[in-house]
């Protein structure tokens, strides 16, 4: 069964995340197949853009804690969307958190309904938003980011507008794109190409120096007690005992 929908309107490509039974966690498989659908449309001279979306109520509801995608493919992943040659749209009509939010980090422009929440939840199960943080510290507001990446608190639309997290929001978020994707499809392919250069420069700069420390962080904290504990508490819908 695939989980990545894939279809085509005037030269976008749409990606939907489809594991709605998950909320479109990022399991292993889920992983592969939106790297490999990334791959077909980076080469595919009939896609001008990539939408990035999902179904069902959660856009991602981070990493697959029963099924974790290794680190290193995570980062590929990030890094694939990055460095794709054509713009990639987020479109939130639900729900992200944790390594969801990387995914948005990722893409060059993300539109959310107002509807959405976000949340950064690693600290409340013993890890830390460690690799996702490759495509969100440098395009996002570091205080407000310090809050959120501390707290592990629920935020809404306006404030993830506000941070960076997020480019606009609002009720109806098609109609926020609309614009978007009209700008895209009038833009030429080079000029696209070379554009997203220029603005994913710095962005890849971190994951040159920072991919390999932050994965080993990643893996290490994964595979720690108190990690351990925090999911097994997340899945049995408990506190942990850290909680006071």
């Amino acid at each position: 069964m695939s989980l990545v929908a894939r279809s085509r309107d005037r030269g976008v490509e749409t990606l939907a995340l489809d594991s709605p039974h998950n909320r479109n966690a990022l399991s292993a498989a889920l992983v592969t197949e939106l790297a490999a659908a990334l791959t077909d449309a980076g080469d595919d001279a009939g896609v001008r853009a990539v939408l990035l979306t999902h179904t069902g109520t959660a856009f991602s509801a981070g990493a697959d804690l029963r099924d974790p995608p290794d680190p290193d493919a995570l980062v590929a992943l990030l890094k694939q969307i990055v460095d794709l040659p054509k713009p990639v749209v987020a479109r939130v009509a639900g729900h992200v958190r944790a390594g969801g939010l990387g995914l948005l980090g990722a893409c060059d422009i993300a539109a959310a309904s107002t509807a959405s929440t976000f949340a950064f939840t690693e600290v409340r199960i013993g890890v830390a938003p460690a690799v996702i943080s490759l495509t969100l510290l440098p395009r996002s507001d570091p205080r407000a980011l310090a809050r959120h990446y501390l707290t592990g608190e629920r935020f809404d639309a306006a404030e993830a507008v506000r941070t960076g997290l997020v480019t606009a929001a609002g009720d109806d978020v098609d109609a926020v794109l609309a614009p978007v994707l009209d700008g895209v499809r009038r833009a030429s392919p080079q000029a696209l190409a070379e554009t997203k250069r220029l603005l994913t420069a710095r962005v890849l700069e971190n994951f040159d120096r920072d991919a390999a420390r932050l994965t080993a962080l990643s893996a290490r904290l994964f595979a720690s007690p108190q990690a351990r504990e925090g999911m097994t508490a997340f899945l049995e819908r408990r506190d942990p005992p850290w909680v006071v």
